[in-house]
């Protein structure tokens, strides 16, 4: 499904940001990437995405999704198959919704962007994902602006449009940081269940070692821009090959000899 080899993204005129990163994906799998905070992984899926800053460079051997290049794709293409097809979980998705529009307004519009459908349905479709991800009174919700929403209110209400269309590839960007334990555990769920019921595939980007490794068919971990560890979840966590995780598997916490992974 997705097929990466010797990607490299420079921003301007700076160092390669990453260099050398290689990746193989296949329908209803999960890729969880794990790292320090500025060892690239956001760069990652951006740039699967095509949503990086101007001037960035992206290059690579192979870039593709379906069979398709998405380094030769027009701007129109991407229109097509941003939110639809492949669809993103921003690590803070309250900073990309309209302050002074009604969520349900902005809900309605991403969805009549990418289906014709009349209002009412679209309403429907918004306040039924927003039931699916445990957010108490939708229809509430969609009256409200985002200022009076919780933060965690803010980051389902994100999660809630990037599955609307069920994607056939969701990145998603830290997509629990913002929320307490008991929603964590409602979200990881949730995205599993999108898994087995419609094959999405999911690269998940985290700092959360547990939450990878309770997601993740494959574990790639990332530092300064380059891998260092790659491989199924179990050959990572139990016969990991470089030093840097091996001190990250130390750095997670025990209680009584169990080990939180």
């Amino acid at each position: 499904m997705l097929k990466v080899r010797d990607l490299k993204v420079q921003y301007g005129n700076q160092a390669p940001t990453i260099e050398h990163f290689d990746l193989d994906m296949k329908k209803g799998e999960i890729i969880s990437i794990v790292g320090e905070s500025g060892s690239g992984k956001t760069t990652i899926i951006r740039s699967i995405l095509h949503a990086l800053p101007y001037q960035t460079r992206v290059a690579a051997v192979t870039l593709e999704f379906e069979g398709k290049s998405l380094l030769s794709m027009t701007n129109s293409q991407w229109s097509e198959l941003r939110g639809t097809d492949i669809s993103m979980i921003f690590q803070d998705s309250g900073a990309s919704l309209n302050p002074i529009r009604r969520i349900g307004k902005q809900y309605v519009d991403y969805i009549r962007t990418h289906r014709k459908m009349p209002v009412k349905e679209a309403a429907a479709l918004a306040e039924d994902m927003l039931a699916k991800m445990r957010l108490p009174d939708a229809k509430r919700v969609m009256n409200s602006y985002p200022y009076q929403l919780s933060g965690g209110m803010r980051q389902r209400v994100g999660i809630a449009m990037a599955m609307t269309f069920q994607p056939k590839l969701l990145l998603a960007d830290e997509p629990t940081s913002a929320l307490d334990i008991t929603t964590q555990v409602q979200i990881v769920k949730q995205m599993m269940e999108l898994r087995d019921t419609y094959g999405t595939s999911i690269i998940i980007v985290t700092h959360n070692l547990g939450v990878a490794a309770y997601m993740a068919d494959q574990l790639i971990v990332m530092k300064n821009g380059r891998i260092e560890d790659k491989g199924s979840k179990e050959k990572v966590l139990r016969q990991p090959e470089s030093e840097y995780t091996k001190k990250l598997l130390q750095a997670v916490p025990e209680l009584e000899g169990y080990r939180f992974v």
